[in-house]
């Protein structure tokens, strides 16, 4: 049987040169390319239609420069705010509202800039007409991505999944929306989904009843957005009660967009600039207090106050973990891995505070700065447990969507008793909700915790 190609593989078929194809693979798209020129532009046409060639008061150098930084701003805020994370096929995604916010934050930064450097990237009424001509021009930008999209790999190819009448239900829809998707196959099981959308060359599966969203999670789900196969999950009314956000219609139709990861690269990236910018602040600090827990477990522990132990981390990757050393170098000679406990006799005197205080984590910093770990995360296990917990807790693995952090929900939330199951609750609830505000809050309960020496 025939099948038309896909996206991915269409793509790989262009002639495109190495050096596009590498920036690609780092999330580079030509539509950063179109907004910064159309920026620019929109930038030069504002100055020209309300002062003509003669522009007031500076150079025309001083302006072009001005322009150039104010695009710079407006391009890291689009990114940061996910304007160029890939968008799957169907249904269109609400970007006038979301490139309006980014837009007026890109503005009022652009007016900071000014205000603190006093030096006007441009002239000051010209933020007004920015702000309205980017919105709508960045916002037409994705509008016609998309046909062009469409036009070169051609109609959606829809594979539906359900009972028959919601089958037939959502043919009729798609059918009737006037739409560019077509349906190249219907089943009323998950099952072998990969070679179910193989056969029909699919380029989209709708899942139309609940049932089937336990076949397609952790796996396939995957390995089919790898292969850029979108994969959508219809809304049924007792859905709306878990307070679901980012919904899109597909031909009058309520769905949700599954993502194999939780968390976007850009959001990662973000993430990661944040937690770099906190420890230099920090670092003056930091550099005292594990100075003096050092010398203090030195005096305790005697030498080989480093304890390295290998870890699961983003990705479900090893990395040796970093820990000051608070229990006797035997501690798992006979017992082999186990999880410690609160009042775990293994613990050598005059350090139980040290790990209560969980300063003993420090040297995790160490971890964070080489790029294995975060500040906020989920905890790093230990792959013995890994292996025992994706086993009898299904979704275990999500939470390494993220790197591990030296703190986490579970942490500041759970206890050494905790239910594995309910750690991950917290871990999940963290990778799904993550922002710079939430783990602000995290870190400032985890100074509290310190401060009580509860126990872990």
């Amino acid at each position: 049987m025939q099948t038309q190609q896909t996206p991915t593989q269409s793509r790989s078929n262009t002639g495109e040169a190495p050096v596009i194809r590498r920036l690609r693979r780092h999330g580079f798209r030509y539509l950063h390319v179109v907004d910064a020129l159309t920026l620019f532009g929109l930038m030069i046409a504002i100055t020209i239609a309300r002062f003509g060639l003669d522009w007031p008061t500076y150079a025309r150098s001083y302006y072009l420069v001005g322009f150039a930084v104010a695009t710079a701003i407006h391009m890291t805020i689009y990114y940061f705010g996910g304007m160029y994370d890939y968008e799957q096929r169907l249904g269109l995604p609400p970007w006038l509202p979301k490139v309006s916010l980014l837009t007026s934050l890109a503005v009022l930064a652009v007016a900071a800039v000014g205000l603190v450097a006093e030096r006007y990237l441009m002239p000051r009424g010209n933020l007004v007409a920015l702000f309205g001509l980017a919105t709508i021009a960045v916002t037409m930008n994705r509008w016609v991505a998309r046909r062009l999209r469409s036009r070169r790999f051609g109609s959606s190819r829809v594979l539906l999944i359900g009972n028959p009448d919601d089958i037939e239900l959502a043919r009729a829809h798609l059918a009737d929306s006037g739409g560019d998707a077509r349906v190249v196959g219907r089943t009323a099981v998950a099952g072998g989904l990969l070679e179910q959308v193989a056969r029909v060359g699919a380029t989209d599966v709708l899942l139309l009843s609940g049932d089937s969203l336990d076949l397609v999670y952790p796996h396939p789900l995957e390995e089919l957005a790898n292969r850029k196969v979108g994969v959508f999950y219809r809304i049924a009314p007792s859905d709306t009660l878990l307070g679901l956000q980012r919904t899109r219609q597909i031909a009058g139709m309520p769905f949700v967009s599954l993502r194999a990861h939780a968390v976007p690269d850009y959001r990662l990236r973000l993430k990661r600039l944040l937690e770099l910018l906190v420890l230099a602040v920090l670092s003056p600090v930091l550099v005292v207090l594990v100075s003096a827990v050092a010398l203090y477990a030195r005096l305790k522990v005697g030498k080989g106050i480093l304890f390295r132990q290998d870890r699961v981390g983003r990705h479900a990757e090893r990395f040796t973990m970093l820990k000051f050393r608070s229990m006797r170098v035997d501690a798992e000679g006979r017992s082999g891995a186990v999880l410690a406990d609160v009042d775990d006799p293994r613990v050598v005197p005059g350090m139980r505070w040290l790990r209560e205080s969980r300063l003993d984590e420090l040297p995790q910093l160490w971890n964070v700065l080489k790029g294995e770990m975060s500040i906020v995360g989920p905890r790093p296990e230990r792959p013995e447990f890994v292996a025992a917990l994706e086993e009898l807790i299904p979704g275990y693995g999500r939470r390494h969507d993220l790197p591990p952090g030296i703190t986490g929900l579970a942490q500041i939330r759970g206890h050494y008793q905790t239910d594995p199951g309910y750690k991950l609750g917290h871990d999940l609830q963290y990778v799904v909700n993550w922002s710079p505000v939430l783990d602000l809050q995290i870190m400032a309960e985890t100074v509290l915790v310190m401060l009580r020496r509860s126990a872990r």
